[in-house]
């Protein structure tokens, strides 16, 4: 048996923060975010919508498109890296909205990576026969964990969340494998330090912005290109499949340098890889589901494509996922 994605949702918010918009808050431009990130705008949460309002709107979608309703969902697995609060979880709070009232919940942290985790997981609770409708959500609200007098990181992210209902299958469409990497020797390349148990709130955190996302930017660059190359070859290799047989790739939405040189090294055409970087900006765990979503809405993915999912992101985590839509 396989886990099958049988809907997906995703949902943005309505307020656009362009690069014009930027230029009134940092010293920087247009041309200039452009030129490295591919980023031309992104979306903010309005002050009084939370994580789980986001998740909430896509998971609905998401639920209606799979034909089914909230109260036959067994298990929520929400990926964030911006839950409501430190406890309870968000997947609990978004299982109250939902009306969800069969359903187990938890939050699951792998940041940027945080949706093909999160996939992998409800896979494992499908195939083993204890669900048969899995509910996985990427949620993020990065404008809540970014410093805005930063402009290294300030113009890379947005906030966003996506969907994907995972139903039993027993045909040949369904996740072919997910491939999970590691390396927490380099978990200061990306992270929030602050605000935590090593480093709780405090006059020094806030007024040094430790509590929002820290970077070194070129470092990980490299990384990320390289794992991503490494993780979508394992993937094809582990299903005796090459480049030629992916019908589309859905990246994280990270940089359009990280994209190109990826598509780059895997000899992809760019038109098989999924892009709405240039309007949504890095959201995190909720840019490949976005993504998905976008292109499964306008026609681009149809049923029995393989589509690689590949995911970067803090810990460092790195990820693939190959699956027959």
């Amino acid at each position: 048996m396989k886990a099958q994605i049988i809907g997906t949702g995703s949902y943005i918010p309505e307020m656009i923060m362009s690069n014009h918009d930027l230029e009134k808050k940092v010293q920087t431009n247009d041309q200039w975010i452009v030129e490295r990130t591919g980023i031309r705008e992104r979306r903010i949460a309005a002050s009084d919508e939370s994580t789980s309002d986001l998740a909430v709107k896509a998971a609905r979608k998401a639920i209606e498109a799979a034909g089914i309703g909230p109260d036959q969902i067994d298990f929520i697995i929400v990926a964030t890296s911006m839950p409501d609060m430190f406890f309870p979880s968000t997947a609990c709070i978004v299982q109250d909205k939902l009306k969800a009232t069969r359903a187990a919940a938890f939050d699951l942290s792998a940041a940027c990576s945080g949706f093909v985790y999160a996939l992998s997981v409800g896979e494992q609770f499908v195939r083993s026969g204890g669900s048969q409708y899995v509910l996985v959500i990427g949620a993020e609200t990065m404008s809540r964990l970014t410093d805005w007098t930063d402009r290294s990181t300030c113009i890379l992210f947005g906030d966003g969340a996506g969907a994907a209902v995972l139903a039993p299958s027993d045909s040949e469409n369904g996740i072919l494998s997910v491939h999970l990497h590691t390396d927490g020797k380099l978990w200061d390349l990306i992270c929030v330090p602050g605000g935590g148990s090593a480093m709780p709130v405090s006059e020094k955190v806030l007024a040094e912005h430790l509590n929002t996302i820290q970077m070194k930017g070129s470092e990980t660059f490299r990384v990320a290109v390289r794992n991503l190359e490494e993780v979508a070859r394992e993937a094809l290799q582990s299903n005796g499949l090459s480049t030629s047989d992916v019908d589309f790739i859905v990246p994280h939405q990270a940089n359009i340098r990280i994209l190109n040189a990826v598509a780059s090294r895997l000899d992809i055409p760019k038109e098989k890889m999924v892009v709405n970087l240039d309007r949504y900006g890095n959201t995190s765990a909720a840019s490949i589901p976005v993504a998905l979503d976008e292109a499964v809405l306008d026609g681009r993915i149809k049923k029995g494509n393989i589509i690689l999912f590949l995911a970067f992101g803090g810990g460092l985590t790195w990820a693939s996922a190959l699956v027959r839509y």
